[in-house]
């Protein structure tokens, strides 16, 4: 099985899906942050490296993708490579840090890679609000991230919100995660592990 969580910056992504491979001896796959090579640049000077950032990260998660399906393990995986296209890459374009021309470009290399990807059999997406993503951001305290503007992080959440109400691909369980704290309190993280027995085994 192939389960991916989806969500925005700071909502707890990477720390669940390593406390549900933890659980459940699943695969893990995390994202490309740390040795990706554009990303302290691109939050310097979003317009400058917007298209080579996405284009790294596509490449990345399509490589990732590659791997989950030829290996045949049961794997969770942090973040999609259809959020690069929906969400990143479209947020950027449509706030103008991200060309028409450079747009169609990355949209056109997406929709060539995703025509050899098969969608996750579960896809987890962890809804937060602002509050709680700005308070994850400040409390990880990473150097890149702390130009990161609201108002980038309250479009990326519409763009979440969109993309999840008109989700198809595959089953599709929403968390959310505002007044949850599933790295403190282990009934959180027993609540949200009951939810996903329910979508997979159908077990309640």
């Amino acid at each position: 099985m192939h389960i991916a969580i989806v969500g925005n910056i700071g909502a707890g992504k990477t720390t669940l899906a390593t406390k549900l491979a933890q659980h459940f001896k699943w695969d893990l796959y995390l994202e490309a942050v740390d040795n990706n090579p554009y990303l302290k640049d691109f939050y310097e000077d979003m317009e400058r490296w917007a298209f080579h950032l996405q284009v790294f990260f596509l490449n990345s998660r399509f490589n990732q993708v590659q791997q989950i399906q030829a290996n045949g393990h049961d794997v969770i995986q942090d973040r999609t490579i259809y959020e690069d296209a929906h969400i990143f890459a479209r947020n950027l374009h449509q706030s103008g840090l991200m060309s028409t021309r450079d747009f169609d470009n990355y949209y056109g290399l997406f929709q060539s890679m995703i025509s050899m990807v098969k969608a996750p059999d579960l896809m987890i997406y962890l809804k937060a609000d602002l509050p709680k993503l700005i308070g994850q951001i400040e409390k990880r305290n990473r150097d890149y991230e702390s130009s990161i503007s609201i108002n980038y992080l309250r479009n990326l959440n519409e763009h979440y919100n969109t993309w999840m109400g008109n989700y198809d691909l595959g089953k599709l369980l929403v968390v959310d995660v505002n007044n949850i704290d599933f790295v403190a309190n282990p009934e959180d993280l027993g609540s949200i592990i009951e939810k996903i027995q329910g979508e997979l085994f159908g077990l309640f």
